[in-house]
């Protein structure tokens, strides 16, 4: 995570001298347009969109401040095609020769403009800037549309002589994501974050300021007239495909940490199914249409305006708890649709069970044993198709227990020899390989650090504060006592930043891999590596030692190296040196820096007065210097998602308020709610490949840790604002990507990559660690109510079985990956357990709580738990009314001898 600053130095210095070739056509100016919604520029020459404001507002979606860089051949704007094509096969289907490409971005000429039909903008013939001869002629004309929306229109006409098969079509989108060369402020004032639903004819984009707030834009299919439930064929998303641009321009940095890149709005797609997709499972099944001779075929797409992020993620489509669901669970989808449905298919045939509760209303249950990706087929009444794409885990306990013993043991090297010292240790791990990675250029990913090398360690660790294992335990102490506190740290609590390393004079006769360039700026020299700078690094081992002080306080008899006070001191002592002015890094928010609030309440509940005010000092300063900026989510990155976690975090503890929900804002602006398991609360993020992947390449990353950390942000929102559920939806789609991580052997996967070439798991262990944090600390059982009559939804539970008895008393079985941590919502009550798990709690609406306490089964057993009670969205307290039960840390001590039931009442 570090070069591309140098690189960003550098293209901030050229920003402002370079100019494209003008192969756009800008010299002979833009038509300014506008309907009842929008403001809008086309180019004259191309008849391209490069401008799109919301009527009367400033704020572009599209980056015209960057067009002078953005004017040459091969570069996308709105109102490009792609396509292609091959003549069919003797009776009008498909054929089997080659496919023919068609690109209008390609070698742009002027195209010859149209009379405008009645409703039309702007209308020309893209002949000329096709490839000369070829059969397909397209038509584009931008409409205004009902309620004053764009329309974007494409008539693709077949005026040649024989049939041809159309195996591609695709829309080229943009938006100002370009963040290269720009300032934070400037970032969060103009740029844009998008985010797609590939969901056929209920796909979207949804795109979204970055700071979260003010208006939104929403691009769906366009409904053309004519077109009935017989001959509906529509504008289908059927996949977003990464758009190439050949050349790499320093001005806007294309394809990099400044710029992730475009993409396209895919509406046939056999032909790349064929060929550079071949032999991966595609979101939805590829298609292609046969033009007869003079045979034509209409599409489009339609541009409206949101008030927010929030209303831009549809509302026609509720997943509940998500997309993301455990066999042995069921979950809820409700439609809001004009159009009846007609049938609901499933893909692959089994993998899950669709049953019609009412009108709209499904339950979804995984089929037997699957596992893994399927979707569901909603086929309407009106010729409409959408798909809704769920991932199927293991029962989330089983999947967290499998993630324990894969650490502990595929991934436990123990080789003594070792001459880095990292023996024993839980290491990254290359499932393709089935090896542990003992050597990388990438120094840190082999080298027990950052969080590319730490986080193997780092997700075994935290899965002992919420399911302990006797063998783990032990071997994690190991790892502490021969590794941690000996190599990776040093005795004044400093954190090297790795402890592999390239320099083959310090360790003669140690062979080095010679197929890898070592040359490169990461493959760091025993001096770099051993740098203790890096504030991140910091955290993964304050939440080792963290966990491992929850074991040893509510699990004594599982630690046997050290007693509690020892890891929490080891934690405090930790963060207390990242703060450090040596250390780099520690004036932003760090990815994982929840676990230091979890730090600061345990020193609270064990009565260490010095060591909670330091802290609180400590993060005061900071939070007090993030609610004085305009942007306080700094990071090494141009733009990040890292930041929000922390600076949330303490900016709510300290009662920054302002800040809280610009940070909340900002998450909102990037984490959408879509009916697709992959994109459902998932946090942008395009570029931890690069730094902690097998395959490394920057994309659009699919629950990579961010979804997990950033999902903190949201659930502890929503716990302080129950009445906004839409956090909660967000939320608990990003607590959840880091289960479906977890595969059926019980390796976690970095991230899952998207684009459609691919589609699969990251061969690396990676950068997962920090996800596992956001699981740990996020997951629980979450009560809210969604509403009554209409399109309410009533009370529902996220992550639980929720039953409204005859009396109103509402009844919760828990069954979310930890079940330690329930949210009521209708209350504003949140319980938490150190040991054992809430199995089940009811309550009714005078605030009569009753909580049932059990051990897991599989896990060592406690002799006793300690329950926590907070009320963080109401001024009602709650008080534990069951007699005998002794005060201790902050709560109550419940013994677990047997199932025990627990009593509340507000007070």
């Amino acid at each position: 995570m570090f070069g591309f600053v140098i690189i960003l130095l550098s293209l901030c210095a050229s920003l402002a001298v370079a100019q494209s070739d003008d192969n756009l056509g800008l010299r002979n100016g833009y038509l300014s347009l506008t309907t009842k919604n929008f403001e809008l520029k086309l180019v004259k020459d191309a008849g391209v969109l490069v401008s799109l404001k919301p009527a009367g507002d400033s704020f572009d979606f599209l980056p015209f401040d960057y067009l002078r860089y953005r004017a040459r051949n091969g570069q996308y704007h709105w109102g490009d095609i792609t396509y292609r094509y091959r003549e069919a096969s003797t009776g009008g289907n498909g054929g089997g020769g080659r496919w023919i490409d068609g690109d209008s971005a390609a070698a742009r000429k002027p195209v010859q403009g149209k009379t405008n039909e009645p409703g039309d903008l702007a209308s020309s013939v893209l002949t000329p800037t096709l490839p000369g001869g070829s059969p397909i002629n397209v038509t584009r004309r931008w409409t205004e549309v009902s309620g004053g929306d764009l329309g974007l229109r494409f008539t693709v006409r077949n005026h040649g002589r024989v049939a041809i098969e159309l195996g591609s079509l695709g829309f080229p989108t943009e938006f100002n994501s370009i963040f290269t060369g720009r300032p934070a402020a400037e970032m969060a004032r103009v740029c844009s974050l998008s985010d797609p639903y590939i969901g056929m004819h209920a796909g979207h984009i949804r795109v979204a300021p970055t700071k979260g707030n003010g208006p939104a834009l929403v691009v769906t299919p366009l409904m053309l007239s004519g077109e009935n439930s017989s001959s509906y064929t529509g504008t289908p998303m059927e996949a977003y495909r990464n758009l190439r641009e050949d050349h790499y321009d320093e001005q806007t940095a294309y394809g990099s940490q400044t710029f992730e890149g475009l993409y396209e709005w895919q509406v046939l797609t056999k032909a790349w199914a064929e060929n550079e997709w071949s032999g991966v499972e595609p979101w939805n099944k590829p298609s292609s249409r046969v033009l007869q001779p003079g045979d034509s075929l209409e599409f489009g797409l339609r541009f409206s305006v949101a008030k927010g992020a929030c209303e831009s993620s549809t509302l026609l489509f509720v997943g509940i708890p998500g997309y993301i669901v455990s066999q042995g669970s069921t979950a809820m989808l409700y439609l809001q649709s004009t159009s009846g449905v007609e049938s609901v298919t499933v893909n692959p045939s089994g993998a899950l069970i669709a049953t019609r509760q009412s009108e709209g209303k499904y339950s979804v249950t995984p089929g037997g044993s699957a596992w893994g990706r399927a979707r569901l087929g909603i086929q309407y009444g009106d010729g409409k198709l959408q798909t809704v794409h769920y991932f199927i885990t293991k029962p989330g306990a089983s999947a967290v227990s499998d993630l324990g013993c894969f650490s502990t043991t595929e991934q436990w090297f123990n080789d003594t020899t070792d001459p880095f010292g990292r023996a024993p240790s839980v290491m990254t791990y290359d499932y393709e390989a089935k090896a542990i990675v003992t050597q990388d250029p990438r120094a840190w990913v082999a080298g027990l650090s950052d969080e590319g090398g730490a986080g193997s360690f780092l997700a075994a660790a935290m899965k002992q504060a919420v399911q302990p294992s006797t063998e783990e335990v032990a071997k994690l102490e190991s790892f502490v006592d021969g590794v941690l506190w000996k190599t990776i740290q040093t005795a004044d609590f400093s954190v090297r930043k790795s402890i592999f390393y390239y320099e083959p004079s310090k360790i003669p006769g140690y062979q080095y891999n010679p197929s890898f360039d070592w040359s490169v700026w990461w493959s760091w020299n025993k001096q770099a590596s051993y740098a203790i700078d890096r504030a991140y690094d910091y955290v993964h081992v304050a939440a080792t030692y963290w966990a491992l002080y929850r074991v040893a306080r509510a699990y004594s008899a599982l630690t046997r190296s050290h007693t509690w006070d020892f890891y929490l001191n080891q934690a405090y002592q930790t963060i207390v040196r990242s703060m450090k002015s040596d250390v780099g890094y520690n004036r932003v928010g760090l990815m994982g820096e929840t676990v230091f609030g979890e730090i600061l309440a345990d020193l609270k509940r064990e009565g260490q007065a010095s060591k909670v005010s330091s802290l609180e000092q400590s993060m005061r300063t900071r939070a007090t210097q993030w609610d004085s900026k305009e942007v306080p989510f700094g990071s090494e990155m141009a733009w990040d998602s890292t930041g929000q976690e922390g600076v949330y975090y303490w900016t709510s503890y300290f009662g920054f308020k302002n800040t809280a929900l610009k940070t909340v804002n900002s998450v909102l602006g990037f984490m959408p709610a879509v009916p697709h398991w992959g994109w459902n609360g998932n946090a942008r993020r395009y570029w931890d490949n690069i730094y902690g992947g097998k395959l490394q390449r920057i994309e659009r990353q699919i629950h990579h840790y961010g979804s997990g950390l950033n999902s903190l942000v949201l659930l502890s929102a929503f716990r302080r604002d129950p009445s906004d559920a839409y956090l909660l939806r967000v939320g608990y789609g990003g607590v959840s990507g880091p289960l479906s991580s977890i595969n059926a052997d019980g390796f976690a996967a970095a991230s899952f990559h998207s684009w459609p070439d691919t589609l699969k798991w990251d061969g690396y262990s990676g950068d997962y660690g920090p996800n596992f944090v956001g699981l740990a600390l996020g997951s629980g059982t979450y009560v809210a109510d969604m509403g009554d009559g209409g399109d309410g939804l009533g009370l529902v539970a996220f992550g639980g079985s929720l039953k409204v008895e005859s009396g109103g008393r509402v009844t919760v079985i828990t069954g979310d990956p930890v079940r330690k941590r329930v949210f009521i919502g209708p209350l504003g009550v949140l319980l938490n357990v150190d040991a054992g798990i809430i199995s089940e709690f009811s309550y009714d609406a005078g605030g009569s709580i009753s909580v049932t306490l059990s051990q897991l089964n599989g896990v060592p057993n406690a002799d006793a738990a300690v329950l926590w009670v907070e009320t963080p969205s109401s001024s009602v307290n709650y008080t534990v009314t069951t007699s005998g039960l002794q005060k201790t840390r902050g709560g109550w001590k419940v013994p677990l001898s047997t199932d025990a039931i627990v009593e509340l009442s507000s007070v």
